[in-house]
C-alpha cells in the first residue's frame, strides 16, 4: 500500500467517483468514499519456459546469456557425453562436439560464438577447450586437473574455481587464465565444489554456495588478486548453476538444498530471495550476464531421480506481471464449492463445512451477500456463468451419493432442470447458463457434456481422464481443460468444439485448481501437489507461464473473472477471496501516514 508520503508532490484531483480508465500514477481524493487514491504498476520478476535441449543432460556446462548460449558435455545415460548445442533465444541447435566428453566442467564464455571449457569427469582433466563459433581446439592444460569446478569470464580472460580432486579432495585454488595459459592466483577461503560462480573476466568474481562439505551458504568476492567472504546465500546449496552474471549483478537458482526452485538475486552487497523456476533442478547449468535476464538448463529434478532434463528456463526481472490484492471476506468459510461470473460480479455456491452445503454467495466487487441456497446441497460440483445474475450448477457430491442434479440460477432462485447424463462428482464447467461445457470427474473420467440452455448432449471424450477439480475454461465451441486428476496432473487440453487435442501441461502438476479465463488466456490458481500450494500459472494459447503467487496456499477454491480480472475465493478453511489484477495494474487506498 502507498503512502502519503511516497506520493508527497503530486497533483491530487479531487472527483465524486473514481476514474473509469486512469492512467499509471495518477492519484485522486473520491469524495463520496472519502479515500485517498492511486493507480499504479506493479512490477516484478519471472521465469518462463524455454526451448528444449536437443539431449537432455545434467552435470552439463554452458556459457553466453539468455538469448544466445551454448551448452555442452555432461550425462545422459550416465556416461560422460561430448555433444554441444547453441541457443538462440528460442531454440537449441546442435553444433561440433568436444574433442573430449566430460562432465563437471568449469565453462566461460560471452555469448554461443566464443566459450572456454576446462577440467570435469572422474578421474579428474586438465584438457581446456576453447571454441570459435564453428569448433573446439585444444589449449594448453590446467595446472592442477580438477572435477566440479566453478568458471567465470571470456574464452580469452577466465577463472577456474575451486572444484574437486581424486581422492575426495576439495580443492580451494585458483587458476587465470589470459587466452594462452593457466596462471594460479589467490586461494578461496573456503575451499569447495559444486559452487556458483559469476564474473565478467579475470579480474572480478563471486564463488557461492557449494559443498564444502556440507552444502554452504558462503559467499566469496574476488578483486583480481584476493578473494574476500561477503554476505552469504539465504539458504545454503549445492550443485548449484555457474557462470550467472557478474561479480555485482548475479544470479542464483535450484541446487541440492531444498527448496531446489528457489531464486536468488546478488546486487553487489545482498542476496535476495524472488521467485522460483518452474521445475526445480539441480546438476544443471545457466547462462546469465547479470541478474535482469538469465537461462537455466538442463539437470536432474532430485538426488531420488537422476533421469536428464531437456528442458530451460528464462528469467526476466522488472517485467510487468499480474498482482493479487485482498478481496471481500465471505460469510461462511468452506472448500470443495464452485464458483461463477466476473471479479466484480461473481457468484459461490455449494461446499462444504462439516456438512455438505447449499449455501450462495454473491459478490459485488466489495463484499459478499449471502443469497437463496440451493435446492440440493452439494460438494465437488461443476458451476457456470457469465455473472452472478445467470449461473448453472451441476453434478457433484450430494446426499447420499454422486449426483447430476442441474439447477439454473436466475439472479434470484435456483430451479431445478435436466439432469447430467452421466452422475458424477469432482467435475469442472465453463461458459454461460445457457452455453456450458462440463468435463472429467471422479473415478478420473473422460466424459464432457455440453448444456444448450434446455437439455446436456454427450460429446468427444477427454485424452486424459481426470477428476479433483481440474480446471476448465473458455466455451461450448473453445474450452480448456488443465490439472486435475488423483493423485494429480499437470496435463492440458483444448476443445474446438469436436474434439480434445493434447497441448502443453502446466509446470507444476497438481488438483483442486480454481480456473478461469478462455481457451486462449487463462489462469490455474492454487491447488494440491498433494500439499496445498499458492502457485498460478498464466495461459497464453500455447504454453504455461508462471505468475505472482497466491497471498496464501489455496485449494478447492471458486475461480471467476478472466485471466486479467479475476477472483478466487473461499477453499479449504477459508471465507477469504483475492483478487487478480493481470495486466499489473491496480488502485490502491493510500494511506495519510
Amino acid at each position: 500500500m502507498t503512502t502519503y508520503k511516497e506520493i508527497h508532490g503530486t497533483d491530487i484531483e479531487v472527483v465524486a467517483s473514481d476514474p473509469s480508465n486512469p492512467v499509471v500514477g495518477e492519484v485522486w481524493y473520491n469524495t463520496t468514499t472519502q479515500q485517498l487514491k492511486g493507480y499504479r504498476q506493479v512490477m516484478g520478476n519471472a521465469w518462463s519456459t524455454g526451448g528444449n535441449l536437443n539431449t537432455a543432460r545434467w552435470n552439463l556446462g554452458a556459457a553466453g546469456t539468455q538469448t544466445s548460449s551454448l551448452a555442452f558435455g555432461g550425462a545422459s545415460n550416465g556416461a560422460a557425453g561430448a555433444s554441444a548445442e547453441k541457443y538462440n533465444g528460442s531454440t537449441w541447435t546442435a553444433v561440433a562436439s568436444l574433442n573430449t566428453g566430460r562432465q563437471n566442467a568449469g565453462s566461460a564464455g560471452a555469448d554461443n560464438t566464443a566459450a572456454l571449457v576446462f577440467g570435469g569427469n572422474e578421474p579428474n582433466l586438465a584438457i581446456t577447450e576453447n571454441w570459435n563459433g564453428s569448433s573446439w581446439t585444444e589449449v594448453a592444460d590446467l595446472n592442477t586437473a580438477r572435477r566440479q569446478v566453478g568458471g567465470v569470464g571470456t574464452n580469452t580472460s577466465a577463472l577456474a574455481i575451486g572444484g574437486g580432486a581424486l581422492p575426495a579432495t576439495k580443492l580451494a585454488s585458483v587458476e587465470s587464465w589470459n587466452g594462452s595459459a593457466w596462471t594460479e592466483v589467490g586461494d578461496l577461503n573456503t575451499a569447495r565444489e559444486y559452487m556458483g560462480t559469476s564474473g565478467a573476466d579475470n579480474t572480478s568474481a563471486l564463488a557461492f554456495g557449494g559443498d564444502a562439505p556440507p552444502a554452504t551458504a558462503v559467499t566469496e568476492l574476488y578483486n583480481g588478486t584476493s578473494w574476500f567472504t561477503v554476505n552469504s546465500l539465504n539458504t545454503a546449496r549445492s550443485r548449484i548453476s555457474g557462470d550467472t552474471g557478474t561479480a555485482t549483478s548475479a544470479l542464483m537458482f535450484g541446487g541440492s538444498a531444498a527448496p531446489r526452485q528457489q531464486t536468488e538475486s546478488w546486487n553487489g552487497a545482498n542476496w535476495t530471495e524472488t521467485s522460483d523456476m518452474n521445475q526445480g533442478r539441480q546438476y544443471h547449468a545457466g547462462s546469465a550476464a547479470n541478474n535482469t535476464a538469465g537461462l537455466a538448463l538442463g539437470g536432474v529434478v532430485s538426488p531420488a531421480d537422476y533421469t536428464a532434463l531437456a528442458s530451460s528456463e528464462e528469467w526476466n526481472a522488472g517485467i510487468t506481471v499480474g498482482a493479487w490484492v485482498t478481496g471481500g471476506t465471505g460469510n461462511t468459510a468452506r472448500g470443495n464449492l464452485a464458483g461463477a461470473g466476473t471479479q466484480t460480479a461473481a457468484l459461490s455456491f455449494g461446499g462444504y463445512t462439516t456438512t455438505l452445503q447449499a449455501l450462495t454467495e454473491s459478490y459485488n466487487g466489495t463484499a459478499w451477500a449471502e443469497v437463496n441456497d440451493m435446492n440440493t446441497a452439494r460438494n465437488n460440483l461443476g458451476g457456470s456463468g457469465a455473472d452472478n445474475t445467470a449461473a448453472l450448477v451441476f453434478g457433484g457430491q450430494a446426499t447420499p451419493g454422486p449426483t447430476g442434479a442441474t439447477e439454473l440460477w436466475n439472479g434470484y432462485v435456483w430451479a431445478e432442470v435436466n439432469d447430467l447424463n452421466t452422475v458424477r462428482r469432482f467435475l469442472g464447467g465453463a461458459g454461460t447458463s445457457t452455453a456450458t461445457i462440463t468435463a472429467g470427474g471422479s473415478p478420473n473420467l473422460a466424459i464432457a457434456e455440453t448444456w444448450n440452455g434446455t437439455s446436456w448432449t454427450e460429446v468427444g471424450d477427454l485424452n486424459t481422464g481426470r477428476s479433483s477439480n481440474g480446471g476448465v475454461t473458455g466455451s461450448t465451441t473453445a474450452a480448456l481443460i488443465f490439472g486435475g486428476s488423483s493423485p494429480y496432473t499437470g496435463a492440458t487440453e483444448t476443445w474446438n468444439g469436436s474434439a480434445w487435442t493434447e497441448v502443453n501441461d502446466m509446470s507444476t502438476a497438481r488438483n483442486n485448481i480454481a480456473g478461469f479465463g478462455t481457451q486462449t488466456a487463462s489462469l490455474a490458481a492454487g491447488g494440491q501437489t498433494p500439499t496445498r500450494v499458492n502457485n498460478v500459472e498464466s495461459w497464453n494459447g500455447t504454453t504455461w507461464v508462471n505468475v505472482e503467487f497466491l497471498p496464501t496456499p489455496t485449494e478447492r477454491a471458486a475461480g471467476a473473472g478472466t485471466q486479467t480480472a479475476g477472483l478466487v475465493s473461499f477453499g479449504t478453511g477459508t471465507a477469504a477471496s483475492f483478487e487478480w489484477y493481470g495486466d499489473g495494474k491496480l488502485t490502491d487506498i493510500i494511506t495519510t501516514s
